[in-house]
């Protein structure tokens, strides 16, 4: 009985492995990662580890979490540039609300949030682009054109916003 259920538990060990490798959504490899951490602690215990099973809980599966949560938190954003005052600040009109719900859409696939950033002006603006303080901004509507013009210097973004059509410019990082 012991045998079987030690089997059971060291079989568990590269399932919950390929289970990590293979997420999707960072947050689920997050989860299974603490899992997989757990099941080698455990089977360290029950071979007799018990330092190796408390270093393993403690550092393999706490701290690493911790720093991968961390991690994955602050890379999955777009930092979106505006001018203060700017109406998709408050998402105050219907075009404003149009664009942020066209920019969450095409970044939820990709498990990312939208992070709004303000600006006093339209040099600062400009600027916050140029020196990599925000991955894309929003530029109000004129005369000429209909809508929000978004402009961004990453591509990967670009494509990502590309499909739902609202990026209108892409700049050179």
């Amino acid at each position: 009985m012991e045998e079987t259920v030690l089997l059971v538990i060291v079989l568990l060990l590269p399932l919950t492995a390929s289970l990590v490798v293979t997420q999707v959504n960072p947050y689920h490899a997050l989860v299974m990662r603490g899992i997989l951490g757990a099941i080698a602690a455990l089977i360290y215990a029950l071979f007799g580890a018990a330092d190796v099973a408390l270093t393993e809980a403690l550092v393999g599966t706490m701290l690493s979490i911790t720093l991968y949560a961390i991690a994955v938190r602050s890379s999955l954003s777009m930092r979106l540039g505006v001018l203060e005052g700017s109406p998709v600040l408050d998402a105050s009109t219907s075009a404003a609300r149009q664009l942020l719900q066209q920019v969450r859409k095409g970044l939820q696939p990709q498990h990312m949030r939208l992070e709004l950033a303000a600006y006093a002006s339209p040099e600062t603006l400009a600027a916050a682009l140029r020196d990599r303080e925000v991955h894309s901004i929003a530029l109000e509507p004129t005369s000429e054109t209909t809508g929000y013009r978004l402009i961004t210097r990453v591509p990967r973004l670009q494509a990502i916003l590309a499909q739902q059509t609202i990026v209108s410019e892409v700049i050179a990082a």
